[in-house]
């Protein structure tokens, strides 16, 4: 099964993609489901739930959140409840884990996007080592290279900031799983494998454009 485990919605402080958007797009770019991992936001994993019900789709939804750790940027899986920001990596970890979350370290190694720069000793189910938002491929090699010395399993994902690119980059899972929980489990067995492409620089761009602006307009209370 296909998924795309690292997707922002409209409750990043740095996406404007809308649910029913992220929804349709990943229907259309052939996944079987995603994970909403917004910026130390979790509304928007369960709210995309919610929603997925409404419309009537099969997409498998996973709530998720990007915690802004000391020194870098980690995904929690399955969350249920907040995560503070700016604590250790090991202790951002240590919570998600109490919550049962699944543990993947997105970009480690891209620090201009948060990456905390090492993987080694970490309590992670899964490394990120195609994340579609890497202009160069020196990151993702990177990555791709410390996970295969340190025997970790390796996870692609999009980052999408915009509901087109969802499923740019995905990770292949070994399951034929129909609920949330049992795509989990699986992670946590291991049976990943990245796959896809990296998405074209002009969405990166645009993106970052997009974040800007949504910082000056909530630094002037226009949001």
């Amino acid at each position: 099964m296909k998924f795309d485990l690292h997707v922002h919605s409209c409750y990043s402080k740095d996406s404007n993609a809308s649910l029913d958007d992220i929804i349709k797009h990943a229907e259309a770019n052939g996944l079987d489901g995603f994970a909403i991992c917004d910026h130390d936001r979790i509304e928007g994993g369960f709210e995309c739930v919610k929603r997925a019900q409404e419309l009537g789709s099969k997409i498998i939804v996973i709530p998720g959140v990007e915690v802004s750790s000391s020194k870098g940027h980690i995904l929690a899986l399955g969350i249920r409840k907040p995560i503070e920001p700016g604590l250790s990596p090991e202790e951002t970890i240590k919570i998600a884990r109490q919550q049962g979350a699944v543990v993947i370290i997105p970009h480690p190694f891209k620090l201009t996007s948060h990456g905390i720069g090492y993987i080694e000793g970490l309590d992670a189910d899964a490394i990120e080592v195609l994340n579609s938002r890497c202009v160069t491929d020196g990151p993702n090699n990177k990555a791709r290279k410390a996970a295969q010395e340190h025997g970790y399993p390796m996870a692609g994902g999009s980052d999408a900031h915009e509901a087109e690119m969802v499923g740019r980059s995905y990770t292949e899972i070994d399951t034929d799983a129909t609920k949330a929980e049992d795509v989990l489990d699986a992670i946590r067995e291991g049976k990943t494998s990245p796959g896809g492409e990296k998405t074209p620089v002009s969405f990166v761009v645009k993106q970052m454009f997009i974040g800007h602006i949504n910082k000056l307009s909530r630094r002037f209370g226009m949001r």
